[in-house]
């Protein structure tokens, strides 16, 4: 009876957190936008300045939560690491996190950028070396992130917003590491569901065309 109690504890405490979150900090003058999204057992922080969307870091990870409010996260990636050599992390849930009220909508999840389709055809990649992309997705809200798990090198990252319906994914991009020029830009992608990949197509934040393969991550 006890194990089914906490089973069903732990159950609640995931789903409960389970969200997105945004909250704001300041720093030497700026205000700082922190955007946390989480599933049950992954945790991704990007922070940004709020008034120009200037990137300053994101992190992410597996997560244990074994105290109130208290996440230890074992970072896959960290784009600040050569500055603070950063690969466990240790956040509290504080009342000033603003839950967003999104709701779940398709291709929630995690994915892996699988391959692509190009003139010559079907290109697949192997997902399981340490050097990944992958996006998250989550209650209406996106990231992708470009990084090598074992070496921490960080090869970039951009998020915002999306919908998908009616076979139509579009991303608003609120946040883009390499630069600012592609905040604010909203781009429509045509979207299948085959089996555990997501095919998409449509056009880059630089105009150029491409067509995606994304696989769901179940590690």
């Amino acid at each position: 009876m006890k194990k089914i109690i906490f089973k069903i504890l732990f159950l609640f405490c995931s789903i409960s957190f389970s969200q997105v979150y945004n909250f704001n900090s300041l720093s030497n003058g700026e205000n700082i936008t922190h955007k946390i999204m989480l599933d049950e057992n992954y945790f991704v922080e990007t922070q940004y300045l709020t008034k120009t969307a200037e990137f300053i870091l994101t992190r992410g990870g597996y997560y244990n939560k074994t105290e109130s409010n208290i996440f230890k996260v074992n970072l896959e990636f960290n784009s600040n690491f050569s500055k603070d050599s950063l690969k466990l992390l240790r956040i509290e849930k504080k009342v000033s996190w603003i839950k967003s009220f999104g709701k779940p909508i398709d291709l929630n999840g995690k994915w892996l950028m699988a391959g692509r389709i190009t003139d010559e055809g079907e290109k697949r990649r192997d997902i399981s070396t340490p050097r990944k992309t992958m996006k998250f997705l989550k209650n209406g809200n996106f990231q992708w992130i470009a990084f090598n798990a074992e070496t921490f090198q960080f090869f970039g990252s951009g998020g915002g917003t999306y919908s998908a319906e009616n076979g139509i994914y579009t991303e608003n991009i609120q946040f883009f590491s390499r630069n600012n020029n592609s905040v604010g830009k909203i781009l429509p992608f045509n979207y299948s569901l085959k089996g555990v990949d997501w095919h998409h197509s449509g056009k880059s934040s630089k105009g150029d065309p491409i067509y995606e393969i994304w696989t769901k991550r179940i590690d």
